[in-house]
C-alpha cells in the first residue's frame, strides 16, 4: 500500500509518500508560486523520483491545504484544520493545543484526549504574525530569513513595532531604519510582536496541556532567552 499527502498552502506545496506501514519512502517542497495544481504535480513527480516509484504503484492520494480542491488526480481531500489535528495527535498523542503558522495565515487548535477537534480560531489581521510577515520584514531588513533569527538573538532592547498589518508593519520597520535604530533590536521587534499576536489566539482557545507547532515558521530557531525548562512548561513539541 503506497499512499501519498499533498499539501497545497499559499506559500509552498509539500508532498509526503508513504508505505502501508507509515514509513516515509520520499518527499519534496517547492514554492506554489500561483499554481496549486502546477506545483502538486511537480512535487508529486520530485517525490515519486526520489521513492524510485511510477504513479500507478501510487494506491491513495490525499490533498490539503488552500489548493487542496483543485488537484484532479487526487483521491480525496481533507481540510488543513483536520490535517494539522490528526497529524499532531498521531505524532505527540499528548497534544492538548495546536500552534500552526503558515505562509498567509496562523490558527489555534484545541483537542480533546482522543484528537478530535474542540475549538479552533484563525488570525483575523492580513498576514500579521505570519510566514509572510517575516518575508516581508526580512526584506525590509535587507535580510534572509535566516539572518532575520540571527539577529535577534542579539539584541538586547527590542524595538516595539506596533502596527498589526503586514504592509503597514513593512513600513514601520522601514521608518525605524531611517531613524538609525539597530538592526537587531528591531528584527528582536519582529519576533516579539509575533509572540504577543501568537498567545492572543492560544488564549481564545484556552490553551492548555502540551502544544504542538506545525507551519513552516516552527523551523525558526528557539530565541537564546528561551530556555530548554521554558519550552517544557507546557511541553512544546517543535516537529
Amino acid at each position: 500500500m503506497i499512499i501519498t499527502g499533498i499539501d497545497i498552502g499559499s506559500l509552498s506545496t509539500k508532498v509526503v509518500i508513504m508505505d502501508g506501514e507509515q514509513n516515509v519512502l520520499s518527499y519534496d517542497v517547492l514554492r506554489t508560486n500561483g499554481s496549486s495544481r502546477g506545483a502538486a504535480e511537480t512535487a508529486f513527480q520530485n517525490a515519486l523520483g526520489k521513492a524510485g516509484l511510477t504513479r500507478d504503484q501510487v494506491d491513495y492520494i490525499l490533498t490539503t491545504g488552500y489548493g487542496r480542491n483543485s488537484i484532479p488526480f487526487a483521491d480525496d481531500e481533507v481540510s488543513e484544520i483536520t490535517a494539522h489535528a490528526k497529524g499532531a495527535h498521531f505524532l505527540f498523542p499528548e497534544t492538548k493545543t495546536i500552534l500552526d503558522i503558515g505562509g498567509q495565515d496562523s490558527k489555534a487548535i484545541k483537542l480533546e484526549d482522543d484528537g478530535q477537534i474542540s475549538d479552533f480560531v484563525m488570525n483575523d489581521k492580513c498576514a500579521a504574525g505570519t510566514g509572510r510577515f517575516l518575508e516581508v520584514m526580512a526584506q525590509a531588513l535587507g535580510l534572509t530569513l535566516e539572518e532575520l533569527s540571527d539577529f535577534s538573538q542579539l539584541s538586547s532592547t527590542p524595538t516595539v513595532i506596533s502596527s498589526f498589518c503586514a504592509v503597514f508593519a513593512e513600513s514601520e520597520v522601514v521608518s525605524l531604519v531611517g531613524e538609525g535604530r539597530e538592526k537587531e533590536d528591531i528584527a528582536r521587534g519582529i519576533h516579539e510582536a509575533i509572540v504577543s499576536r501568537t498567545l492572543t489566539l492560544l488564549n481564545r482557545v484556552k490553551m492548555s496541556g502540551s502544544i504542538t507547532m506545525t507551519g513552516g515558521v516552527a523551523k525558526n530557531k528557539v530565541p537564546s532567552g528561551c530556555s530548554k525548562e521554558r519550552l517544557q512548561s507546557p511541553k512544546i513539541y517543535l516537529p
